[in-house]
């Protein structure tokens, strides 16, 4: 009798290397996403910095390539970044110290405040709102030694970064052809899902950021016009807060105009908050003009990716929020076009 009329009657290949594959699958994702979020961004960063590589490659070896750029990439953009967040660290510890000194008390503002005809009771507030500002501030404290004892974790994910990112980097193109050959869809299908992705992930990653580096940098400049001092910090801050939708330069803009009419700069404040304005109707435009230029994605969508994505991702669900449900719409769009006409191969 053969070695395969000895196997019960329920085995087979098949079915063993299916329950392999599951078993291996879930092992590997559990793997996966105890250091997801810093896999997403060198998933990001790689496919930023994959056309540098190529035309690298065209003069060094792959693995030369992509070390040489990876040094250069954290000479040329992780230094200056790390000084300018630096600096808005200290810039942001000088506001805390102004604040601490009394330059910028409540009673200053509040007595500016009613020499203008207008009366606010800050201590009446406080009172009011007491329990939520306590329980805020103790959120704020609890999340900074949070980030102060995660930092060896921090240190850890990036170097995981950087390992992932080089891989991607020296054998991307490898990587892709795999997943091309295991994924059980044909070929004319992939090519339409890669190229959909590929439109969804340069909208999300290049168009947020460069949306975001633009009215950060057009606010600075403003900013620096009416004399605002922590300018870098201000600048940072739009920065971040403009890579959120619904949010954006106006949660910087409109706080520092109130605080340059309370301290007797009329003039200023009503500059900065139309300067301010402008900027921000800026982003109702550019945005959607950049990251849906795909077409897969609204204004809803993109605003449900990048807050679902910050949620289930972290940081990195900003720019991988939107390409996964962009995504999804382009393969239920296939899997209806594949319905109505079945590919043959």
């Amino acid at each position: 009798m053969t070695e395969e009329g000895d196997r019960p009657r329920w085995f087979s290949d098949r079915a063993g290397l299916s329950i392999l594959a599951a078993v291996s699958g879930i092992l590997a994702a559990l793997l996966v996403l105890t250091q997801l979020q810093y896999i997403l961004l060198a998933i990001v960063l790689a496919y930023v910095l994959t056309p540098a590589q190529r035309r690298l490659e065209r003069h060094l070896r792959s693995v030369t390539a992509a070390l040489s750029l990876i040094l250069l990439s954290v000479f040329a953009i992780f230094i200056p970044v790390a000084y300018i967040l630096l600096v808005a660290i200290q810039q942001g510890l000088g506001l805390l110290t102004a604040i601490q000194d009394g330059e910028l008390s409540l009673d200053t503002i509040q007595d500016r405040i009613g020499t203008s005809g207008y009366v606010i009771d800050f201590d009446l507030l406080y009172t009011t709102y007491q329990e939520p500002i306590a329980t805020g501030l103790e959120r704020l404290a609890t999340g900074a030694i949070t980030v102060i004892g995660g930092l060896p974790g921090v240190l850890i994910g990036l170097t995981v970064t950087v390992f992932v990112l080089f891989a991607l980097l020296r054998n991307g193109e490898q990587l892709v052809a795999w997943l091309r050959s295991v994924v059980p869809v044909s070929d004319r299908v992939q090519r339409e899902l890669l190229d959909e992705l590929d439109t969804l992930m340069w909208a999300s990653v290049i168009g947020n950021v460069a949306v975001a580096v633009v009215q950060a940098v057009l606010l600075g400049i403003g900013l620096v016009l009416v004399g605002m001092p922590g300018v870098v910090f201000l600048t940072v801050a739009t920065f971040i807060l403009t890579l959120l939708p619904l949010v954006g330069a106006f949660g910087v803009w409109l706080p520092v105009s109130i605080y340059l009419l309370t301290i007797g700069r009329p003039i200023s404040a009503v500059l900065l908050f139309v300067y301010g304005s402008l900027v921000s109707a800026s982003d109702l435009y550019v945005r959607p003009a950049i990251i849906n230029r795909s077409g897969a994605l609204n204004v809803a969508t993109i605003v449900v990716g990048i807050f679902g994505g910050i949620i289930l991702f972290g940081a990195m669900g900003l720019f991988v929020g939107p390409v996964v449900l962009g995504g999804t719409k382009v393969v239920l769009d296939l899997f209806a076009q594949e319905r109505v006409e079945p590919t043959t191969g």
